[in-house]
């Protein structure tokens, strides 16, 4: 029996989605990534150096000192990268474009070599029939924007809108789905508040500064898009976390809502409400200086949908020995994703009903969601990552439910389309439903994969047949 043989065995004796039909006729069924996780060429072309690139090469910063010089290789294997992409049947791709690859000083004229690859990049896509999703800040601030302040200065935010501005006028023909930030709380507090991410710094007034210049550059970007091309969509990727109390003592439920106003309302009430609530302000109150007459307006313009990043939920727990918060966190049961995350579909069907439910209307898409595994290639030359086929199934069944309760639900993009550099635990962690060999670079569809390809495929068969309830 060949290797392809076995796992379409193996495939045949997974389970289907317990309820495929809450998915509705043009639901967005992707695959997501990041530049800097899967381009590598980080010298090529005229790309200029991201905090990124200067925080991977800082000893001790990084799992074994990894960076993404390298990484997936995508900027030389992009055709077939996205052959793989067609062949998994996938509707949507989410990608990022590099700020420090296509304005490497971080103003000024686009590089024309970066817009040539990334034109031609979309317009592979269009190709083959898959449609972009674009991020325009996935993390990788120019250099010279942070040795000039970085997000705590006002004037980045100024800097990013245009270049959103300028990415969209060269780009703006192959796409129509625009996504401003990725996470912004990962670029504030774990970039300058807790120094786990680039650029490392751990300053927590930095920290809010940042939060709020963030969100401030996602509402002039807005703007910007909203000028240059109104038949655009537009939203923006939040993390939501699903935090639990570890007790029903009141230590712990107050330590829950500091954290929860620390990550998750920090950007969705400005976001949603144009207010930092109260609870926000007491976590954070260095915020109240960065804000200026307009700003709270600015952010809260409206999107055309809203990008909701989810993996797990977290127990909370008062610790008065803890440095941030006091608090700490442990993962819900079970937690056995080789980053100790829990593995908890309820988790995102509760996410998914509060945002609806307490923030907006708009339609949401499940902009990243999935797990890292502990993944190797078997003696047959085929990666069984039975794991992540339960993740898989679990929470979009999880997002089925969230449908049948009436949330606005309209794609589910996995994270991650390839296996890639995942930011400070480097090349330790696979989350993607594609194995590579970082070494010869080769590609190979994990059991995942096939069985992604073989739901998407079932549902557009089952909704393009006249009988599909409209």
């Amino acid at each position: 029996m060949t290797t392809s043989e076995r796992l379409r065995d193996r495939l045949l004796a997974q389970a289907s989605l317990a309820d495929p039909s809450a998915f509705p006729p043009g639901f967005r069924w992707g695959l997501s990534t990041a530049a800097y996780q899967i381009e590598g060429a980080v010298r090529e072309d005229g790309r200029g150096p991201s905090i990124w690139d200067t925080f991977s090469h800082t000893p001790g910063k990084t799992f074994h000192g990894d960076n993404g010089d390298t990484a997936c290789d995508h900027y030389h294997r992009w055709r077939q990268d996205l052959d793989l992409l067609q062949e998994l049947a996938v509707q949507d791709y989410r990608l990022s474009l590099s700020w420090s690859r296509l304005q490497p000083a971080g103003s000024g004229p686009l590089n024309p070599l970066a817009v040539k690859f990334y034109r031609d990049l979309l317009s592979g896509l269009a190709e083959r029939g898959v449609r972009p999703l674009v991020t325009l800040y996935h993390w990788d601030l120019p250099q010279p924007l942070e040795d000039a302040g970085g997000w705590p200065a006002r004037s980045t935010a100024a800097a990013f809108a245009d270049y959103v501005a300028a990415a969209v006028v060269a780009l703006g023909d192959l796409v129509q789905d625009w996504i401003t930030l990725n996470e912004p709380w990962c670029s504030s507090v774990l970039g300058y508040g807790l120094g786990a991410h680039a650029p490392g710094r751990r300053d927590l007034a930095a920290a809010a500064t940042a939060a709020h210049h963030l969100g401030l550059a996602h509402g002039l970007a807005l703007a910007r898009i909203r000028q240059l091309a109104p038949a655009s969509r537009v939203g923006i990727s939040n993390i939501v976390t699903d935090l639990w109390p570890a007790t029903d003592s009141p230590a712990d439920q107050a330590a829950t809502q500091r954290l929860d106003a620390s990550s998750n309302r920090l950007f969705l009430d400005p976001l949603c409400h144009g207010v930092y609530s109260d609870p926000v302000h007491a976590v954070w109150p260095a915020l109240a200086a960065a804000i200026r007459p307009g700003d709270l307006e600015t952010i809260a313009a409206p999107t055309d949908f809203l990008g909701l990043n989810h993996y797990h939920r977290s127990y909370v727990h008062h610790d008065d020995t803890a440095p941030y918060l006091a608090l700490r966190e442990t993962p819900a049961e079970p937690a056995d994703t080789s980053c100790g995350w829990s593995v908890v579909p309820d988790s995102l069907e509760a996410v998914l009903i509060r945002v609806a439910r307490d923030y907006s209307a708009a339609p949401i898409l499940v902009t990243e969601s999935g797990a890292s595994f502990d993944d190797y290639v078997d003696p047959d030359a085929a990666v069984v990552d039975q794991e992540r086929v339960d993740y898989l199934r679990g929470y979009l069944d999880a997002a089925g439910r969230a449908l049948r309760a009436g949330v606005d639900l309209r794609g589910y993009y996995a994270w991650s389309f390839l296996d890639n550099y995942e930011w400070a635990l480097g090349y330790s962690k696979r989350f993607g439903l594609v194995h590579v060999d970082y070494a010869s670079q080769r590609r190979i569809p994990k059991l995942s994969a096939h069985w992604y390809r073989r739901e998407i495929t079932q549902h557009r068969q089952m909704t393009a047949s006249p009988a599909h309830p409209a």
